[in-house]
């Protein structure tokens, strides 16, 4: 029996697509993070991150907590939170759903928000966050730069997909937000299973996937799927783990989306069909010899109000 609900983090099921993946060459698995108990793979860094600051002893009881974030890693932060008696302040950009400011509200959280600002102007998220951290005291979490994000994905969830597959594996596909879980399973996986590929799954719009391929981020324009993509490389990100990028677009992930949900009771949001997506494309190329891992990051619970989800 776990002494808190923050015991129940990580540890999530790795499922066959049974009915998306069946006719490839390559079986296609699904790491099921939107099953961690805040609904996201952001869990983990949350808990990470507020440890790694209890231990450095950066916190003190009743500490407030700020972050610049999309909404999973704010839900993270606040179960945390509450399991540990911190304040949190959470702020996001206008362009994420109204379901997931409602839920932070609902968790006890303050949310704020501020225009979608491009990363060097001073209404963006991240410098807000930075700034107010600043002024009042609180302590930034700073998931887009902090080292104990990428650090628990290659203790934890790199280890646990590695398991799985009994160390099998012909690729592993995920999303960047801050690019701490391609970052860590990627730095894993090259030293345990240094055949597998590590693939970017990025959406049409974000300029993360030419500067993969490149090392130039490419033009930065609009998409509507949330959490990943942007058009600067976070801190975070290690170019060096990721082996290619596949660039999808919105259409093609709410569709993906809606299969998972419809087709395989897969209750996950739109960065789910991206990664999903991305990864059928490389198990249908035929440059893979083992079953192709894509990380599903969060559940549908927090895009209620989207029509992309009807």
């Amino acid at each position: 029996m776990n002494s808190t609900i923050l015991g129940s983090i990580g540890r999530t099921p790795l499922v066959a697509l049974r009915r998306i993946g069946r006719d490839l060459p390559v079986p296609v698995l699904v790491k099921c993070e939107h099953m961690n108990p805040g609904g996201s793979v952001k869990d983990r860094i949350a808990l990470a991150i507020v440890e790694d600051a209890e231990r450095r002893g950066q916190l003190s009881p009743g500490a407030t907590l700020i972050e610049a974030t999309a909404g999973n890693t704010g839900m993270g932060l606040a179960l945390v939170s509450a399991a540990r008696g911190y304040g949190l302040v959470c702020v996001m950009p206008a362009k994420m759903s109204a379901d997931k400011r409602t839920a932070l509200e609902a968790l006890g959280a303050e949310v704020i928000m501020v225009p979608n600002a491009p990363p060097d102007s001073p209404e963006n998220f991240q410098n807000v966050a930075r700034r107010l951290a600043a002024e009042r005291g609180w302590f930034l979490t700073d998931q887009f730069k902090n080292p104990a994000n990428p650090r628990v994905h290659e203790e934890t969830t790199g280890p646990e997909i590695f398991e799985a597959t009994g160390g099998r594996i012909g690729a592993f596909v995920a999303g960047a937000g801050t690019g701490g879980t391609i970052t860590g399973v990627g730095r894993y996986l090259k030293r345990k299973a240094p055949g597998a590929r590590v693939i970017l799954a990025d959406p049409l719009g974000s300029g993360l996937a030419q500067w993969v391929a490149t090392g130039v981020v490419g033009p930065d324009g609009s998409y509507k799927v949330e959490g990943i993509g942007s058009s600067k490389p976070p801190e975070v990100l290690d170019r060096t783990v990721i082996d290619a990028a596949e660039t999808v677009s919105d259409e093609e992930s709410f569709a993906m989306t809606r299969r998972l949900i419809r087709e395989e009771g897969l209750y996950v949001g739109g960065s789910a069909g991206t990664a999903v997506a991305a990864a059928l494309r490389v198990a249908a190329s035929g440059t893979v010899e083992g079953p192709v891992v894509a990380l599903l990051p969060d559940s549908w619970d927090r895009y209620m109000s989207r029509e992309w989800l009807r």
